[in-house]
């Protein structure tokens, strides 16, 4: 097989970076530039003419897309039946109608963007010139107020575990040294990144061994998918698990909004990919007693088993493949 010429390796490498970054803005920007609400699970509670008056008024709230509303609305009988929804994740905020005007209850903890959100529709609902009183019912760290640290956390575990299991499928051709370096990075990596989030930057509010171990699922879904697809496809397989986590897993999820907040059916599809499960499990964990963790940790523990199976099915073929003669046989032995 001959080389490329230097010319058109230049002109290769041109290419593939253009082509790279094309891709990269259009999965990175074109969720952020579609962010809106999509059927966000919201409370009312309140005397019934109120809560007719506030769900017409979130019912007619403009959403991007025309045919979905805005609000998802259920019913509650009070504001402590609002709060346990909340606190349940059921919902990410509520109305309380008073005879003084609405109580808006949100939990940044949740996301970020959707309390600032629902903080935004509350005014709408107010009296001109009265602002509806706020309650942040599950609010972040004090040391990230906004929520942006938890979601910007997320993107270097993805890469550096995409990163561990496609150096460990490509440069360790032994099984053992393949499980060895995934089960490595799981649970150091679990650990440590917990230690970084929790007590390093202050993000979390969480039992310090249960965060990591939902970091520790994080990471090792992600790597041991990758290191298993490159042990049964090889190279091919290996970049494709990668491609798959950073250019999809990551744009889709929703670490800085909400599932809601995407287009549809984007968001849910997002949710049961590593890094929008992960996302959502370490939410969970760190603010919500585990409310609604269930179904991430799931999402989770199925990605880490099917590579670790991969990982056996790639074992077991190499151990039927023919062995490969070392050297040419000695013909004249017998002359």
């Amino acid at each position: 097989m001959h080389s490329p010429s230097p010319g058109r390796l230049a002109a290769l490498i041109v290419a593939g970076v253009v082509i790279l970054q094309a891709l990269m803005l259009l999965a990175f920007a074109w969720p952020a530039t579609n962010t809106g609400p999509r059927e966000v699970p919201v409370a009312v509670a309140g005397p019934p003419p109120a809560v007719e008056q506030v769900e017409a008024a979130l019912g007619s709230a403009p959403g991007p897309d025309e045919d979905v509303a805005a609000f998802e609305v259920t019913e509650v009988a009070d504001e402590a039946a609002a709060t346990a929804a909340i606190e349940g994740r059921e919902v990410y905020g509520a109305v309380v109608a008073t005879p003084q005007g609405p109580r808006l209850l949100v939990a940044s903890a949740a996301g970020p963007a959707v309390a600032q959100m629902l903080r935004a529709a509350a005014a709408e609902l107010s009296e001109p010139g009265a602002a509806a009183p706020v309650e942040d019912v599950v609010p972040t760290t004090p040391d990230d107020p906004t929520g942006a640290g938890l979601a910007a956390g997320v993107l270097p575990l993805v890469l550096t575990s995409a990163a561990g299991g496609l150096i460990a499928a490509v440069a360790l051709r032994s099984t053992r040294l393949r499980l060895a370096a995934v089960a490595g990075i799981t649970v150091l990596g679990g650990l440590f990144s917990a230690a970084v989030l929790q007590y390093g930057l202050g993000i979390l509010d969480a039992s310090y061994l249960e965060a990591a171990g939902v970091a520790a699922l994080l990471i090792g879904a992600v790597a041991a998918s990758i290191a298993g697809l490159g042990a049964v496809l090889g190279r091919p397989g290996a970049v494709l698990g990668l491609l798959v986590m950073i250019f999809v897993g990551n744009p889709l999820s929703a670490a800085a909004s909400a599932p809601e907040m995407l287009p549809q059916p984007w968001g849910e599809v997002g949710q049961f990919l590593p890094p929008g499960a992960g996302v959502s499990a370490l939410r969970s964990v760190a603010f919500f007693d585990g409310a609604a963790a269930g179904m991430p940790i799931l999402v989770l523990s199925i990605w880490l088993v099917a590579g670790l199976v991969l990982l056996a099915v790639g074992a077991m073929r190499r151990q039927t493949e023919p062995a490969t003669p070392t050297s040419a046989p000695d013909v004249s032995a017998g002359v």
